[in-house]
């Protein structure tokens, strides 16, 4: 512990130090240094190892660790989650695909907002009355420990990995731009801080980061939304009026980007986005984690209430200020690169729109809350991933349960170290990649493995462990093969000719979604084990535990 101060401090003497010496080196990126936004960006990374240090102290037991002690409240877990949820690809993502594709960008944060309150207000009471630290303590309640908790972990691992790519991304993208620095200092940079948060503090210091986060990305979005409403007389019809008229001419306004079909073009492709994007949601294992850090099940259904709230006034806001970045962005030379590009790509629009509305200041503001949003999801994807190394992997499958807190937390600190080197050379092979996109690959492999894992354990009562892993199985592997052979991975990564993709569409869950479900149904079926028959009896004691709590943990205390 005594090395603590020295390890918080290193990547923060780090990123001021690179900072300066790669200014000559990168002048294509930034002319000059922005002195007030370096000040604000500085000062947040500060305060967030503060809070990393005194969480350190208060983490003493495994409990402490994956899930801050159960001891959140309901509005307190609420911001967490919003933290958590408006990530990267909420901010920079969908501002810039709204930038890009007008109306049509807003496909990917109508789908997440549908799919969180309907999904999530079916299970989060139950996943709290079920489970401990991770989502695979909820299936394996009546299963097999062993094959369910591989299994779980493996489908965890690939969407942490996935998810980890958008967001050493947009973070790589945001220090370029705000510094000047290489693409890759910066995603080093960000791997550091992750680590450090997640080694040290845990949950509580990645809740009351997502806390803090969450507060200042509302507040921040507000302010530039009503900025960017007041250069229009505070009328949206102005603002949609002016974004047609740039994106073609007063005579001929471009009214295409006013209506759907810009970025998704098919129905079937639209279906499937739509498909990932809600059922994924209750897939994703940073998310589903949250519901441990609630003493109970009534404070867990009072967090998604909260969340909602929060997400779905986010999303309006980023609506307002992608149209706004068409208008002030578009043909302003400040903000375009010698081809006549978006500086540092479609991630930065709600970046430069800021600096257009708010001057140095507003850009320093914005771009500390949205490094902030990144550093509060990287470390909470970390922790997941981490988690199921640790929890699932090595105490429930390689010591079967007699590993001891000590031993778990110690190799969860080791998966965080290794979590955060492969998210740094991830983040550095997909720079090109659009963010938003990216988490959309990550919500097709949640929706095709986790999810109908976790649906069908709380409330398919023939359910059995053969079923589940060979339908979750097929689901993952589905999902991933389609990913390879579509059209992004196979034209766009791997190079080959466009039109040659194996799978013609880039979303893969309407078939890899439906495979799992349509798997584990067959398979549980077809199983008349003796283990099954006893996987079948066990299901009324664990719908008592799943709806009335009767069994429950409650909250520690510190």
């Amino acid at each position: 512990m005594r090395l603590l101060p020295v390890t918080l401090a290193t990547p923060l003497l780090l990123l001021a130090s690179s900072a300066f010496a790669q200014q000559a080196a990168a002048p294509a990126v930034q002319k000059t240094l922005n002195i007030p936004a370096i000040v604000m960006f500085l000062t947040f990374v500060a305060v967030t190892l503060g809070i990393t240090y005194w969480a350190a102290q208060r983490t003493k037991t495994a409990k402490d660790f994956y899930a801050a002690g159960g001891s959140l409240t309901g509005l307190q877990n609420g911001f967490a989650i919003a933290g958590d949820y408006m990530s990267a690809a909420s901010f920079l993502g969908i501002a810039g695909l709204v930038y890009t594709a007008g109306f049509d960008g807003l496909i990917y944060s109508v789908g997440w907002l549908v799919g969180w309150p309907l999904i999530m207000f079916m299970i989060a009471e139950q996943l709290k009355n079920l489970g401990k630290f991770t989502f695979a303590d909820v299936v394996t309640y009546r299963l097999q420990r062993v094959p369910m908790r591989t299994l779980a972990a493996t489908g965890t691992m690939v969407v942490v990995i996935l998810y980890l790519i958008g967001q050493m991304v947009g973070a790589g993208k945001l220090i370029q731009t705000l510094f000047g620095l290489d693409y890759t200092y910066a995603v080093v940079i960000i791997g550091a801080l992750m680590i450090t948060y997640v080694m040290f503090g845990g949950m509580i210091a990645t809740s009351w980061v997502q806390i803090i986060k969450a507060g200042l990305l509302l507040g921040g979005a507000t302010l530039i939304a009503i900025l960017c409403l007041w250069h229009f007389g505070f009328s949206p019809e102005e603002m949609f009026k002016q974004a047609t008229i740039v994106r073609g001419s007063a005579e001929a306004p471009n009214l295409k980007i006013m209506g759907p079909g810009t970025l998704v073009t098919s129905p079937i492709d639209a279906i499937s986005l739509g498909m990932a994007l809600m059922f994924g949601t209750a897939g994703l294992p940073h998310i589903l984690m949250r519901f441990f850090t609630v003493p109970d099940a009534k404070q867990a259904r009072r967090s998604v209430f909260y969340a909602t709230g929060f997400i779905g006034y986010f999303y309006i806001l980023t609506f307002i200020i992608g149209f706004s970045a068409i208008v002030f962005i578009t043909k302003n030379p400040d903000y375009l690169d010698a081809a006549g590009k978006i500086l540092n790509g479609s991630n930065m629009a709600a970046i430069h729109t800021s600096a257009f509305v708010g001057g140095p200041y507003m850009l320093g503001f914005i771009s500390a809350v949205a490094f902030a949003t990144i550093l509060a999801v990287v470390s909470g994807l970390t922790l997941a991933g981490a988690s199921a190394i640790s929890h699932d992997l090595y105490a429930n499958v390689f010591a079967h349960g007699r590993a001891n807190e000590q031993q778990e937390v110690f190799v969860s600190k080791m998966s965080t170290i290794g979590l955060g080197i492969i998210a740094v050379l991830l983040g550095i092979a997909f720079e090109n990649q659009n963010i938003a996109f990216l988490v959309g690959l990550t919500f097709a492999v949640a929706a095709s493995t986790n999810f109908p894992i976790l649906f069908m354990s709380i409330f398919w009562s023939k359910l059995t462990t053969r079923g589940a892993v060979i339908g979750g199985a097929i689901g993952l592997i589905t999902a991933v093969v389609l990913v390879v052979i579509g059209p992004t991975v196979w034209e766009e990564i791997l190079g080959y000719p466009k039109g040659s993709a194996l799978y013609p569409s880039k979303y893969p869950a309407i078939i890899s979604v439906t495979a799992a479900f349509l798997g584990i149904w067959i398979f549980s079926l077809l199983d008349s084990s003796e283990q099954a028959k006893r996987e079948h009896a066990a299901y009324e004691a664990q719908d008592v535990r799943c709806q009335t709590g009767i069994g429950a943990e409650g909250a520690t205390s510190h």
